[in-house]
């Protein structure tokens, strides 16, 4: 497997979200992160897919909802974040797509 694919499975998606665009004020992206990813794992993936260089990294795991699936009870799959703070003159635009 590739380096490239490998960081691509670190990554899943950018969230875009209200909070989000708040934290992206102040030079913060938000990504959906692979549950078992670490953060120097994160960091890597992000400086090396969209070049830039990352300040920190702040990780958090939604625990999912409990849901009905056609009437049955079941479970929504946990997601954890990373808030990605960038060096002060870098940008990623995550509204262009990847």
């Amino acid at each position: 497997m590739s380096a490239k694919a490998e960081h691509y499975d670190v990554i899943r998606k950018p969230i875009i979200t209200e909070k989000a665009t708040m934290a992206s004020e102040n030079g913060a992206v938000v990504f959906e992160v692979d549950i078992d990813s670490s953060k120097p794992q994160i960091k890597e993936a992000v400086e090396a897919l969209f070049g830039v260089k990352v300040k920190a990294v702040n990780t958090t795991i939604a625990k999912g909802k409990t849901k009905r699936f056609k009437g049955q009870p079941g479970k929504r799959k946990d997601i954890k974040k990373a808030y990605v703070t960038l060096e002060e003159g870098n940008t990623i635009d995550v509204s262009t797509g990847l």
